[in-house]
């Protein structure tokens, strides 16, 4: 028995109507999409640290236990198997693959991804898709789904010719802020303080697509950093004897030059 044969035994076994699991056997596809969220999301810590080979391992296979819990949820419906979803996506993968698996020829990514948008817009076309933009899924996160649309528009062309696009965008977004936030009243009603806050982080996004670099982890490793460098900052204040709300912003600026200074050689900004 193989590993996938196991684990779709074990799943079925737990949603046995009469002899399996209390828990699993109430499980519905809107109870399930908390899991597959967090499931997710845990994977992408483990990603982050490949070194630990176990729990990277643990976190692949509850994600793939979310997978293979829906299919035979579709099994007990006679709707789909593993088999249909395993197929599926092989099928799906030598299709927009002609460059491996027939006579197409992409010697670069970019001429992939370009071929694989045009492959994939033929097979929508039954899906009354009309845009190059169907498909982003509308639950991703707002960052994600940023970087996204504008991968997809730019695999139709719509994109600048290099860096210098964006970042003369974000220079010109800033300005439009700096001018909404002077002319507003109160910032947190004002729409047009946070369309125009939307567009500059729109065009953040765009810059670091056009550095190669994803925002989303560029965001996220800048936010570990600054837990990181706040935390060093709350130990100070402990050596001290100090409440940080009682100090001033100053003594708490002098602890975070130092946390950040004792961070040596580490590539951080």
């Amino acid at each position: 028995m193989t590993g996938i044969e196991r684990l779709h035994d074990i799943m079925t076994r737990l949603r046995n109507p009469e002899t399996g699991c209390p828990w699993d056997r109430v499980q519905t596809l809107d109870t399930l999409k908390p899991c597959v969220l967090e499931e997710t999301y845990e994977l992408l810590a483990a990603m982050d640290r490949p070194e630990d080979k176990d729990n990277h391992i643990e976190e692949l296979g509850d994600v793939l236990l979310q997978v293979m819990f829906q299919c035979v949820m579709a099994e007990e419906k006679g709707t789909f198997s593993f088999d249909d979803v395993a197929n599926a996506i092989s099928d799906k993968l030598v299709r927009r693959h002609p460059h491996v698996f027939g006579d197409a020829v992409a010697k670069d990514p970019a001429t992939v991804l370009k071929n694989w948008e045009q492959i994939k817009q033929q097979e929508h076309k039954k899906e009354l898709r009309h845009s190059a933009l169907d498909g982003v899924p509308s639950t991703l996160p707002a960052l994600l789904k940023a970087q996204r649309t504008q991968e997809k528009a730019a695999r139709v062309g719509f994109d600048w010719k290099d860096a210098k696009g964006p970042l003369d965008k974000i220079r010109e977004e800033l300005r439009e802020l700096d001018e909404a936030v002077a002319a507003s009243r109160d910032t947190a009603l004002d729409p047009h303080v946070k369309e125009e806050l939307g567009d500059l982080i729109f065009a953040v996004t765009n810059l670091a697509r056009h550095l190669k670099a994803d925002a989303e982890s560029a965001l996220e490793g800048t936010t570990a950093k600054f837990a990181r460098r706040f935390r060093a900052v709350e130990a100070g204040a402990r050596e001290q004897g100090k409440n940080l709300k009682d100090m001033t912003l100053a003594e708490m600026d002098a602890l975070w030059e130092k946390a950040k200074s004792g961070e040596g050689a580490q590539p951080v900004a």
